[in-house]
């Protein structure tokens, strides 16, 4: 998929450069502040075929990618020059609990995948401990302890950043408050401290020294102030002095103050905190699982599971340690058994190829295609996916597995709860926990989950054959060129290869020409001109995409003959292109011709598959 492309597209959907205040991206999704939410055009960004789902939630308009959002993200910042800070004045009160999620998703979402790598650095070498691989002592294990603990040691750095950025401060002066709070000269201080002794004092205010590394809460708050006190300094001081007045401003005024009150109240904040959750847990540590592992994926469909994330960073700094990411373990994995039971059940073969790309991603903590993509659409697949995680968790909960290193839940969590002391039963807990969750939810999906007309019959080859020959009643699609024509899956993209995108055929072209395959209007053309669509007068959406990454020719070599809202009729040119140019620039001509809302069908039919298709004779036949 060209992602120059589809960034325009959702731009232009989210109501353009000039209505967005910023975006960020996570694992999965475009993460918009929008000026006017009014203006997004949500259902039309639903379909298309290259955003999974759109969600508005926590004050953000969520467009939900898939693994490769983050190429998406680069093309829609470098294509727009949009950026992830920005006014957050939208000119519409949000709730305080959506001010609240989009402020947590701000911070923490730039490094995201760098913590839940570093967390799983850390559950590896706990597991070669365990196994008497590695020993603390050895060189090795040293240098990996240091790469994997760098970055919760130094978080206040790390979030200084981030919140500094998010709150519309000076970044490195929030950073180097932040450094300020982990400084050996401060970590020094703290470890000397002697109880009953004398304290040092700042102007004679006594000082409390506590030890930041680690922490969450404390660094936000004071990147807060710092913000806060930068924008208004900046009204106050003349233009030649605010460049190096105001960040001296904020640092002598912030960090005393942080580590005079800042530091002190949120500390004790995040002990409360983490003291309150683990009351509620030890309450009933087997509801709590039921519970988590329930609504986990609930909180994931709306972003907020964001507001969750800081709790357990806050637990691992002021415990060590944490209950509630293994209780999400199984709520994940259950969703990868729901779409397991899909793949397994259903004879649709788009779906089924969603699905193993699903369950791929689903396996290493990303369960957005499969909710979206899968067990949404089918929602009784997503409520056992609920269940099955509910019953896995529950039993986590009762062994009360611990993680001991952050991540998001996935396969690799089974290393980070393994103790210090090395293996014990409840890293058997979650195994077992899990695999009940995995194996319900596909079992239930598989004889209850689909409705008997989500499970289509297969069409035989003689009723394929007769809907060929006797179009009657059925919607014939002409082939818009000559060539070799073969089957979608062999194509060497794997976006339309996997049928994500519709079913339907390629063509080998032998000739410049693309003619309309249907009596129709033209309801896209790249700008491009490498790729059209046509809709039929029977609301077929066709789409012909002359080539393979054709858009990088940036549509030299394209001749278009029609325009966007044209009518045409079958036969009718719509475009010409240099066959020979194309092909001595090195790039694949194969052309997949694929009816787009497939979903309207109950199937579609390819004729002549593995011969050569001629120009307006039949090619698809679509079966309402």
């Amino acid at each position: 998929m060209e992602y120059r492309t589809l960034a325009d597209e959702i731009l232009r959907g989210v109501g353009g450069k000039d209505n967005v205040n910023s975006v960020v991206h996570c694992a999965t999704r475009l993460r918009f502040k929008l000026k006017d939410t009014r203006k997004a055009d949500a259902a039309g960004l639903k379909e298309n075929p290259g955003v999974i789902m759109v969600v508005e939630s926590g004050g953000q308009f969520q467009v939900v990618i898939g693994n490769h959002v983050g190429a998406v993200y680069d093309a829609l910042v470098k294509g727009s020059a949009l950026s992830d800070s920005g006014d957050d004045d939208t000119g519409e009160k949000d709730s305080l609990f959506a001010r609240a999620i989009d402020v947590i998703s701000g911070i923490f979402t730039p490094f995201i995948g760098i913590m839940a790598a570093s967390g799983i650095l850390k559950g590896f070498l706990a597991l070669a401990l365990a196994c008497g691989w590695m020993v603390p002592e050895s060189g090795t294990y040293k240098v990996w302890f240091a790469a994997s603990d760098a970055m919760f040691y130094f978080f206040p750095l790390v979030i200084g950043y981030t919140a500094g950025k998010k709150f519309g401060g000076n970044p490195f002066v929030t950073m180097m408050i932040g450094g300020a709070m982990v400084h050996p000269l401060m970590i020094a201080a703290f470890n000397a401290q002697q109880p009953g002794a004398q304290g040092e004092h700042f102007f004679g205010i006594p000082l409390v020294f506590i030890n930041y590394t680690s922490s969450v809460i404390p660094v936000i708050l004071a990147a807060w102030a710092s913000s806060w006190l930068e924008k208004r300094a900046m009204k106050i001081l003349p233009g030649a002095l605010r460049n190096f007045i105001t960040p001296l401003i904020c640092l002598m005024v912030i960090v005393p103050l942080t580590f005079l009150v800042i530091g002190p109240v949120a500390t004790w904040a995040s002990q409360q905190l983490a003291n309150g959750y683990q009351f509620v847990y030890h309450v009933s540590p087997m509801v709590a699982g039921a519970f988590m592992g329930a609504l986990w994926q609930v909180c994931v469909i709306f972003g907020l599971h964001w507001g969750l994330v800081p709790l357990m960073i806050n637990n691992f700094s002021v415990l060590g340690h944490d209950t509630m990411l293994p209780l999400l373990l199984p709520a994940v994995m259950g969703q990868v058994g729901a779409v397991a039971g899909v793949m397994l059940r259903t004879k649709d073969a788009r779906t089924k190829a969603l699905a193993g790309s699903a369950i791929s991603a689903g396996i290493f903590g990303i369960t957005e295609p499969a909710v979206y993509g899968i067990t949404l659409p089918h929602r009784r697949p997503f409520i056992f996916g609920c269940i099955g995680g509910a019953l896995g968790a529950a039993i986590l909960g009762y062994f009360q597995t611990t993680a001991y290193s952050f991540g998001f839940p996935s396969i690799f969590t089974f290393t980070q709860i393994i103790p210090p002391a090395g293996f014990n039963n409840t890293v058997t807990a979650a195994i077992a926990g899990t695999l009940i969750a995995i194996l319900f939810a596909a079992l239930a999906t598989y004889f209850f989950g689909m409705k008997e007309e989500a499970v289509a019959p297969a069409v035989s080859e003689k009723a394929k054959a007769e809907a060929i020959q006797a179009p009657r009643g059925k919607t014939l699609v002409a082939s818009p060129m000559s060539g070799p024509c073969i089957a979608l899956d062999t194509v060497k993209d794997p976006t339309f290869a996997s049928g994500l995108l519709g079913k339907g055929v390629a063509i080998v072209p032998v000739s410049g020409r693309v003619v309309s395959p249907v009596d129709g209007t033209v309801v896209s053309l790249f700008k491009t001109h490498h790729a059209i669509g046509i809709e039929s007068e029977s609301g077929a959406e066709i789409l012909i995409h002359v080539g393979i990454d054709t858009v990088k020719l940036d549509g030299k070599f394209f001749t278009p003959h029609v325009a966007v809202d044209a009518v045409v009729k079958q036969g009718d040119l719509l475009l010409e292109f240099d066959l020979q140019g194309i092909t001595d620039a090195g790039y694949d001509l194969t052309t997949p011709v694929i009816v787009t809302n497939s979903d309207d069908y109950l199937d579609v039919i390819p004729a002549g598959v593995g011969q050569d298709a001629r120009e307006q004779t039949p090619l698809l036949t679509l079966l309402r």
